[in-house]
């Protein structure tokens, strides 16, 4: 998923590689975490307990504690309110399109009526 991001900035073409990567601790990964290392990509996830169980375990073999900016993972609550929005609708909540592309373009028609929306809104 990661390769297919589009990061668009006012001006200029859109980045390949963002700054940060915001995500919950179910992508803790190591080969997420190494995956992202690669690319220069800032990795915003917490660690599993286990993992740094598995980790406290090994002694120092098991390396350094992850860290993370916390600050910015509070910030991840805007991606999940927006992932909420769209899902409200069903035909997004459900996967119900046979293909990728049907599901992009719904995709792409419920932001943009959350979009209209929110204009609406701040036009009032």
């Amino acid at each position: 998923m990661l390769a297919r991001v589009r990061v668009r900035l006012p001006v200029g073409r859109p980045r390949t590689r963002p700054g940060a990567v915001a995500a919950d601790k179910a992508y803790s990964s190591r080969g997420n975490r190494s995956y992202l290392r690669k690319r220069g990509i800032q990795a915003v996830i917490p660690e599993k307990k286990d993992q740094a169980a598995n980790r406290k375990k090994k002694g120092a073999r098991g390396g350094r504690p992850v860290s993370h900016d916390a600050d910015l993972y509070k910030e991840r609550n805007t991606v999940e309110r927006l992932i909420n929005k769209l899902k409200a609708w069903r035909g997004i909540a459900t996967r119900y399109d046979k293909t990728p592309e049907s599901y992009l373009a719904g995709l792409h028609l419920r932001a943009s009526m959350i979009w209209i929306d929110d204009l609406l809104k701040t036009a009032d």
